[in-house]
């Protein structure tokens, strides 16, 4: 994996669970995993190895979902044992809303006021 995340970095994501309460559009995004046409979003953290968020894959914005993906499944991707996925670093990943991520925009068919990043 290409720029794993630091341990403070994962430790100020809530909890699973924690927010349940909020709505989808004000989920904060904390982390932005990438790799090809394929993107995760991470709203929700288990402190061991589950995420809760957002996953397109393979560009495919129609069947996108929030669920839950594993943080060693995602360490472990790769495509012909050179292309890894990454995690955007904070220095260009600014913690926001979901309803301020354009690809998670289009893909729940929100109304957007964001450009496309």
């Amino acid at each position: 994996m290409w720029n794993q995340p630091t341990a403070q970095r994962l430790a100020k994501i809530p909890g699973l669970y924690e927010t349940e309460s909020i709505p989808l559009k004000e989920k904060l995004i904390h982390l932005h995993f990438l790799m090809g046409g394929h993107d995760w979003y991470v709203a929700e953290y288990d402190g061991r190895d589950t995420f809760w968020g957002f996953a397109i894959l393979n560009g495919d914005y129609e069947n996108a979902e929030w669920g839950y993906f594993s943080f060693s499944e995602l360490q472990q991707l790769s495509m012909h044992g050179w292309i890894e996925v990454d995690c955007e670093l904070e220095d260009y990943w600014q913690i926001r809303p979901a309803s301020k991520v354009a690809k998670i925009c289009i893909a729940q068919g929100w109304t957007r006021s964001v450009e496309l990043l």
